[in-house]
């Protein structure tokens, strides 16, 4: 298996990073290729598809060992499901798979092709194996099921962002934490209202609590990292 490219995305750390693919539709990232993989002919025909099928590498993963089962945050943390009914990085080989939109693409001197893409779930300089057209009439299954995870399609959060704080940040990264904070970024094993909770995006921390379904912004600072 070839490393052919990384993204770039505004994710440093793992958490805040959307749960799957298409969660936050505005979290952009840059796929930069590596230079053996740079040659214009290898992205002929790209442009005419809409989204694309992203495999790419648990990196930040630190488990030597594969394991039977795992324990889903969406479970809660404390129920075990075999690891092929879930996209634990704690498997036999550490793929991760991502449906991104193909927003444009971009001819660099520096670069070559760069691939500026949607919906990402991936955090910053992650690996990428291979790249794949997405096929709506074949990759989209209207009856499909979710099996444990269906709850996850309510779990949404009202914000209260106050305005001092939210003015702290860029007006066009403004939309995108939004909608982070409103997906709800937290493990579900994690309730407690009085805890404050934290992520990076971009270069600043954004903390916060939650108390039921509201999570309130309690500060937006400039990152150190």
């Amino acid at each position: 298996m070839k490393i052919i490219a990384h993204i770039k995305t505004d994710f440093p750390t793992k958490f805040g990073v959307p749960r799957q693919s298409g969660l936050i539709k505005s979290a952009v990232g840059k796929i930069v290729f590596e230079k053996e993989y740079r040659d214009v002919s290898a992205f002929r025909g790209i442009e005419e598809f809409s989204h694309i099928w992203v495999l790419w590498k648990f990196s930040k993963s630190s488990a030597e060992k594969w394991s039977p089962t795992v324990r889903p945050p969406m479970l809660g943390g404390n129920v075990r499901m075999g690891v092929f009914a879930t996209r634990s990085p704690y498997r036999p080989n550490p793929i991760g798979m991502s449906a991104l939109k193909l927003e444009s693409i971009e001819y660099t001197d520096d670069f070559g092709p760069v691939l500026i893409v949607s919906g990402c779930d991936m955090i910053d300089g992650t690996p990428v194996f291979d790249i794949k057209p997405y096929l709506a009439y074949t990759d989209s299954i209207s009856d499909a099921t979710g099996g444990f995870t269906e709850h996850l399609k309510d779990r949404t959060l009202r914000v209260d962002f106050p305005d001092d704080l939210i003015k702290k940040i860029p007006s066009y990264m403004r939309g995108t934490v939004l909608e982070i904070l409103e997906s709800d970024p937290r493990p579900s094993y994690q309730n407690d209202a009085e805890r404050i909770y934290g992520f990076e995006f971009g270069k600043f921390e954004i903390k916060f609590k939650v108390s039921g379904k509201n999570l309130t912004v309690i500060s937006t600072e400039k990152s150190i990292s």
